[in-house]
Protein backbone atom coordinates (compact mmCIF):
# COMPACT_ATOMS: atom_id res chain seq x y z
CA UNK A 1 0.00 0.00 0.00
CA UNK A 2 1.23 3.43 -1.16
CA UNK A 3 1.87 6.22 2.18
CA UNK A 4 1.06 9.65 0.61
CA UNK A 5 3.46 11.83 2.73
CA UNK A 6 1.50 15.18 4.01
CA UNK A 7 3.20 18.14 5.32
CA UNK A 8 1.08 20.96 3.76
CA UNK A 9 2.50 21.76 0.23
CA UNK A 10 0.99 18.92 -1.92
CA UNK A 11 -2.88 19.49 -3.43
CA UNK A 12 -3.33 15.66 -3.52
CA UNK A 13 -6.88 15.17 -5.01
CA UNK A 14 -5.97 15.16 -7.93
CA UNK A 15 -3.18 12.16 -7.25
CA UNK A 16 -5.79 10.30 -4.81
CA UNK A 17 -8.39 10.59 -7.67
CA UNK A 18 -6.47 8.25 -10.02
CA UNK A 19 -5.28 5.98 -7.18
CA UNK A 20 -8.39 5.06 -6.51
CA UNK A 21 -9.52 4.79 -10.99
CA UNK A 22 -5.98 2.25 -10.84
CA UNK A 23 -7.54 0.38 -7.75
CA UNK A 24 -4.42 1.07 -5.83
CA UNK A 25 -4.69 1.57 -1.87
CA UNK A 26 -3.43 4.30 -0.39
CA UNK A 27 -3.28 6.52 3.43
CA UNK A 28 -1.49 9.07 4.50
CA UNK A 29 1.68 9.55 6.42
CA UNK A 30 1.77 12.52 9.00
CA UNK A 31 4.27 10.80 11.14
CA UNK A 32 7.13 8.46 11.70
CA UNK A 33 4.54 5.97 12.98
CA UNK A 34 2.70 6.23 10.28
CA UNK A 35 5.66 5.30 7.65
CA UNK A 36 5.24 1.46 8.95
CA UNK A 37 1.83 0.43 7.51
CA UNK A 38 3.31 1.53 4.26
CA UNK A 39 5.37 -0.44 1.45
CA UNK A 40 6.32 2.67 -0.83
CA UNK A 41 5.82 6.17 -0.65
CA UNK A 42 4.42 9.37 -2.17
CA UNK A 43 6.08 12.71 -1.81
CA UNK A 44 3.86 14.96 -3.79
CA UNK A 45 3.99 18.74 -3.98
CA UNK A 46 2.82 22.19 -5.42
CA UNK A 47 4.22 25.62 -5.48
CA UNK A 48 7.65 27.21 -3.93
CA UNK A 49 10.50 24.33 -3.33
CA UNK A 50 11.94 26.62 -0.31
CA UNK A 51 8.06 27.00 1.44
CA UNK A 52 7.71 23.64 0.74
CA UNK A 53 11.05 22.29 2.63
CA UNK A 54 10.38 24.29 5.08
CA UNK A 55 7.02 22.45 6.35
CA UNK A 56 8.41 19.32 5.49
CA UNK A 57 11.13 20.26 8.18
CA UNK A 58 8.22 20.86 10.50
CA UNK A 59 7.09 17.55 10.70
CA UNK A 60 10.48 16.08 11.74
CA UNK A 61 10.21 13.57 8.86
CA UNK A 62 13.12 14.71 7.15
CA UNK A 63 15.75 12.38 9.09
CA UNK A 64 13.19 9.01 8.24
CA UNK A 65 12.46 10.23 4.29
CA UNK A 66 16.59 10.00 3.86
CA UNK A 67 16.24 7.09 5.35
CA UNK A 68 14.02 5.04 3.93
CA UNK A 69 14.90 2.13 1.96
CA UNK A 70 11.42 1.40 0.41
CA UNK A 71 10.55 2.09 -3.19
CA UNK A 72 9.79 6.58 -2.83
CA UNK A 73 7.79 8.93 -5.71
CA UNK A 74 8.51 12.06 -5.73
CA UNK A 75 6.12 14.30 -7.73
CA UNK A 76 6.61 17.89 -8.97
CA UNK A 77 7.95 19.25 -6.02
CA UNK A 78 8.19 16.26 -4.47
CA UNK A 79 11.21 15.68 -6.72
CA UNK A 80 12.46 18.65 -6.46
CA UNK A 81 12.68 18.41 -3.16
CA UNK A 82 14.91 15.42 -3.06
CA UNK A 83 17.52 17.03 -5.13
CA UNK A 84 20.72 19.22 -2.82
CA UNK A 85 19.72 22.89 -3.07
CA UNK A 86 16.91 24.69 -5.26
CA UNK A 87 17.43 28.32 -6.54
CA UNK A 88 13.55 29.01 -5.65
CA UNK A 89 13.90 30.16 -1.40
CA UNK A 90 17.41 29.81 -2.48
CA UNK A 91 17.05 26.57 0.00
CA UNK A 92 18.63 23.75 0.95
CA UNK A 93 16.78 20.63 0.41
CA UNK A 94 16.89 16.82 1.29
CA UNK A 95 19.97 16.38 -1.38
CA UNK A 96 19.10 12.37 -1.96
CA UNK A 97 20.33 13.50 -5.21
CA UNK A 98 23.33 15.76 -5.56
CA UNK A 99 21.70 17.73 -8.98
CA UNK A 100 20.53 21.06 -8.59
CA UNK A 101 17.27 22.89 -8.98
CA UNK A 102 17.39 25.78 -11.32
CA UNK A 103 14.87 28.38 -12.72
CA UNK A 104 14.32 28.60 -16.79
CA UNK A 105 15.02 31.47 -18.11
CA UNK A 106 12.12 33.40 -19.87
CA UNK A 107 11.92 34.32 -23.76
CA UNK A 108 9.55 35.10 -26.52
CA UNK A 109 10.07 31.10 -27.36
CA UNK A 110 9.82 29.90 -24.07
CA UNK A 111 7.71 31.03 -21.34
CA UNK A 112 7.54 30.73 -17.62
CA UNK A 113 6.24 28.74 -16.36
CA UNK A 114 6.53 25.69 -18.63
CA UNK A 115 2.74 24.40 -18.63
CA UNK A 116 1.57 21.68 -21.06
CA UNK A 117 2.13 18.63 -22.32
CA UNK A 118 6.16 17.20 -23.51
CA UNK A 119 7.74 14.70 -25.05
CA UNK A 120 9.56 12.58 -22.24
CA UNK A 121 12.85 10.59 -23.58
CA UNK A 122 13.52 7.29 -21.40
CA UNK A 123 17.52 7.05 -21.18
CA UNK A 124 17.73 3.79 -19.64
CA UNK A 125 15.41 1.05 -18.98
CA UNK A 126 13.69 0.75 -15.54
CA UNK A 127 10.58 -0.61 -14.27
CA UNK A 128 8.79 2.28 -13.73
CA UNK A 129 8.46 3.35 -17.18
CA UNK A 130 7.50 -0.10 -18.28
CA UNK A 131 4.85 -0.31 -21.52
CA UNK A 132 5.37 3.04 -22.02
CA UNK A 133 6.51 4.50 -25.39
CA UNK A 134 9.63 6.15 -25.59
CA UNK A 135 9.04 9.60 -26.46
CA UNK A 136 5.18 9.63 -24.22
CA UNK A 137 3.91 13.13 -23.74
CA UNK A 138 3.63 13.42 -19.87
CA UNK A 139 1.93 16.97 -18.58
CA UNK A 140 4.15 19.72 -16.80
CA UNK A 141 3.49 22.89 -14.58
CA UNK A 142 6.98 23.97 -13.50
CA UNK A 143 8.94 27.07 -13.17
CA UNK A 144 11.84 25.11 -12.15
CA UNK A 145 13.52 22.52 -13.48
CA UNK A 146 16.05 19.41 -12.14
CA UNK A 147 20.02 19.91 -14.05
CA UNK A 148 20.50 16.99 -16.57
CA UNK A 149 22.86 14.36 -14.65
CA UNK A 150 23.30 11.44 -17.37
CA UNK A 151 24.10 9.52 -13.43
CA UNK A 152 20.71 10.33 -12.07
CA UNK A 153 18.80 10.92 -14.81
CA UNK A 154 16.00 8.38 -15.62
CA UNK A 155 14.19 10.24 -18.53
CA UNK A 156 14.39 13.92 -19.90
CA UNK A 157 12.37 16.63 -21.49
CA UNK A 158 13.97 19.88 -23.56
CA UNK A 159 11.99 23.18 -22.82
CA UNK A 160 14.56 26.02 -24.51
CA UNK A 161 17.14 23.20 -22.72
CA UNK A 162 17.58 19.79 -21.99
CA UNK A 163 16.68 18.62 -18.05
CA UNK A 164 15.64 15.52 -15.61
CA UNK A 165 12.02 14.80 -16.44
CA UNK A 166 12.71 12.07 -14.01
CA UNK A 167 15.83 10.84 -11.71
CA UNK A 168 16.35 7.75 -9.74
CA UNK A 169 18.79 6.45 -7.65
CA UNK A 170 18.18 3.05 -5.26
CA UNK A 171 14.77 3.11 -4.32
CA UNK A 172 14.46 7.05 -4.75
CA UNK A 173 12.57 7.91 -7.51
CA UNK A 174 10.89 11.34 -9.17
CA UNK A 175 9.06 12.69 -12.14
CA UNK A 176 8.88 16.76 -12.85
CA UNK A 177 5.43 15.93 -14.75
CA UNK A 178 2.11 15.37 -12.69
CA UNK A 179 1.43 11.67 -13.62
CA UNK A 180 -1.69 11.75 -12.31
CA UNK A 181 -2.92 14.40 -14.96
CA UNK A 182 -1.01 12.98 -17.66
CA UNK A 183 -3.58 10.37 -18.99
CA UNK A 184 -3.16 6.61 -19.88
CA UNK A 185 0.57 6.81 -19.84
CA UNK A 186 0.65 9.01 -16.66
CA UNK A 187 -1.67 5.73 -15.40
CA UNK A 188 0.58 3.36 -16.49
CA UNK A 189 3.25 4.84 -14.41
CA UNK A 190 1.65 4.74 -10.99
CA UNK A 191 0.87 1.24 -11.37
CA UNK A 192 4.37 0.45 -11.95
CA UNK A 193 5.21 1.98 -9.32
CA UNK A 194 3.10 0.32 -6.98
CA UNK A 195 4.44 -3.09 -7.88
CA UNK A 196 7.97 -1.54 -7.70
Amino acid sequence: MIGIVRYGAGNIFSLTCALDRLGIAYGMVHTETDLEQFDRYIIPGVGHAGAAMNKLEQTGLVPVIKALQKPTLGICVGMQLMTAYSEEGDANLLHIFPNKTLRFKSSPDYKVPHTGWNRVHQTQENPLFAGIPNDAHFYFVHSYYIEYNNAYTLASTNYSLPYSASIWYNNFYGVQFHPEKSGIYGETLLANFSKI
